[in-house]
């Protein structure tokens, strides 16, 4: 167990973030810092980032997760970055109506070692116009 905590904090170091531990998922979770209204009130709690690996196999390869709360002009940018580098985009939505900006979520999957996904998101994510943080 200690090997996976390990892997788990080494994931969310790559990520800019802190390492959670439930049920045998690691995840982090980070947010976006952009300022969002929502029928014209401001919310924090709209724009989250959240990865996450689990299943991981005695050869060190996991399922990884992502969604990623992002806006308009910056899904080409990170789309590209993410297919070219193999990771699958399964879903790009919007969660609530009334936004502004307007902002969609990004789904995005692989089954890789953990901290090769890490990096793949972490180079993508300088795309955004705004790295993610804790």
């Amino acid at each position: 167990m200690n090997d996976y905590n390990s892997l788990c904090e080494q994931f969310a170091k790559i990520l800019n973030g802190k390492s959670d531990i439930n049920k045998g998922v690691c995840s982090v979770s980070l947010h976006r810092n952009i300022e969002v209204f929502v029928q014209g009130r401001p919310s924090n709690s709209v724009v989250p980032v959240g990865v996450l690996f689990e299943s991981l196999d005695q050869n060190g390869i996991a399922l990884n997760l992502g969604e990623i709360a992002i806006l308009q002009d910056e899904i080409p940018g990170f789309m590209q970055s993410v297919v070219q580098q193999g990771i699958i985009v399964s879903a790009l939505h919007n969660h609530w109506l009334y936004m502004k900006p307007s902002i969609l979520y990004i789904h995005i999957q692989s089954v890789e070692p953990p901290l090769n996904f890490a990096k793949k998101l972490a180079h993508s994510f300088s795309t955004l116009s705004s790295y993610p943080v804790r």
